[in-house]
């Protein structure tokens, strides 16, 4: 994901661009898995890599650390041997899950209008 949309922008392109952004980020399987985890309660790496079926630990790792980037995970490292480290979603990161519930809701009511559209769709496009 660019930090920066690039200049110049159309008035549409300034609209989109930062919710294009903040969607590249979270939109993935591995960012949702993970705020989904961490919105219930502080996590630890190996808690998430064992709930997360697939991801492997680069994955994790680089996905953790773009959401602590975007300031939606605070890491905490406690002083322990060995240390042990817990990620826990920020006020952003709820409201944001929030959000998607809402956009989960939406597609649970609309799911089948869009079936429907979509087989009128092919039909009409295999005519």
């Amino acid at each position: 994901m660019s930090d920066e949309c690039v200049e110049p922008l159309s008035e549409v392109q300034a609209e989109a661009c930062p919710i294009v952004q903040i969607i590249d980020r979270v939109a993935g399987k591995w960012s949702v898995s993970i705020l989904v985890a961490a919105t219930r309660g502080p996590v630890r790496y190996t808690e998430l890599e064992r709930s997360i079926p697939g991801i492997s630990r680069r994955m994790l790792t680089l996905t953790l650390r773009n959401l602590e980037r975007d300031g939606l995970l605070e890491r905490t490292v406690y002083p322990t041997v060995p240390p042990r480290v817990e990620y826990r979603a920020t006020e952003s990161a709820q409201e944001l899950y929030g959000y998607l519930t809402g956009l989960l809701a939406w597609a649970e009511r609309h799911r089948p209008d869009i079936i429907e559209a979509r087989r009128s769709y092919d039909e009409a496009l295999a005519a």
